[in-house]
């Protein structure tokens, strides 16, 4: 049997790899420089998955993925909510008093200012959490720890001299997996699904509120909505959409079809089952 192949952004240990294996065990998986190489390998081969980080409970949206989900086309198949677990990683014979230096992403070191100022260390910003520990363990400076997954200490041989450091403790990221392959499930009515759209409006006043107005007489939930600019102008805006119900359902139906009177473009990236991690809450 063929494995199913998984591309994410990011060094092998990073956070994306490591909500790959827990999605795709034993799956082939390619680490992309960037995201929209990520998403490139999806739009040119359909054999390929990709799992993107979408937002965070703390940092917020994921900067460029907003304009890529239009660019590319590509399908959400399913969502998944990971938990950020930061781990303070040195090399083998390293110990707390050695280190003066911390090593990781911007958003890790500012997920970890407690710890980081109780130890006093000085900071040193990298690309990635996982770059910063397979850079770590190219050198010999005892000096020099990295932020970083449980994954990249066992990837790159490091020391995990303390575990869960972020400041909040329910730090968690919610990936969305895509494919260019198009398929939604049937309708059951007791299971829960996400609709995803990204639309543009008219040009025109009240445009807004008369789109959401379909959904409010619908009594369709919506779990998220924000706007991003079209890039090069000033003058249009794009708005991404995740609301609760399937495109079956009568009453999205009719919901959509009045947010489409008011837009220039509207289109449905994915519907999915909705992750039993927004059942918890």
């Amino acid at each position: 049997m063929e494995k199913i192949k998984v591309a994410f952004q990011g060094e092998m240990g990073a956070y994306s790899h490591l909500a790959c294996e827990k999605l795709f065990p034993s799956c082939e998986i390619k680490a992309c420089p960037t995201f929209e190489e990520t998403f490139k390998i999806a739009h040119d081969d359909e054999n390929y998955k990709i799992v993107i980080p979408i937002e965070n409970s703390l940092a917020g949206r994921v900067a460029d993925i907003h304009y890529l989900l239009p660019k590319y086309k590509l399908q959400i198949h399913s969502e998944h909510f990971q938990k950020v677990e930061h781990n303070l990683l040195v090399r083998k014979n390293a110990e707390l008093k050695d280190v003066k230096f911390v090593r990781s992403h911007a958003q890790a070191i500012d997920q970890c200012q407690k710890f980081i100022l109780k130890n006093k260390f000085k900071t040193i910003i990298s690309a990635d959490t996982a770059g910063s520990a397979k850079e770590l363990s190219k050198t010999d400076d005892k000096s020099i720890a990295a932020i970083a997954s449980k994954l990249s200490a066992k990837i790159y041989d490091l020391k995990i001299l303390t575990e869960n450091i972020e400041d909040e403790n329910q730090n968690t990221t919610r990936f969305l997996i895509m494919s260019k392959n198009v398929s939604q499930p049937d309708y059951n009515k007791n299971k829960k699904y996400i609709t995803t759209c990204i639309f543009r409006l008219k040009s025109i006043p009240a445009a807004l509120y008369k789109c959401l107005g379909g959904f409010a007489t619908n009594q369709v939930n919506l779990t998220k909505l924000e706007s991003f600019s079209v890039k090069n102008t000033f003058d249009q805006t794009n708005f991404y959409l995740d609301l609760e119900g399937h495109i079956e359902q009568t009453k999205v139906q009719k919901a959509l079809e009045e947010l489409s009177f008011h837009t220039e473009s509207l289109n449905i990236l994915g519907v999915y089952e909705a992750s039993i991690f927004r059942q918890k809450k």
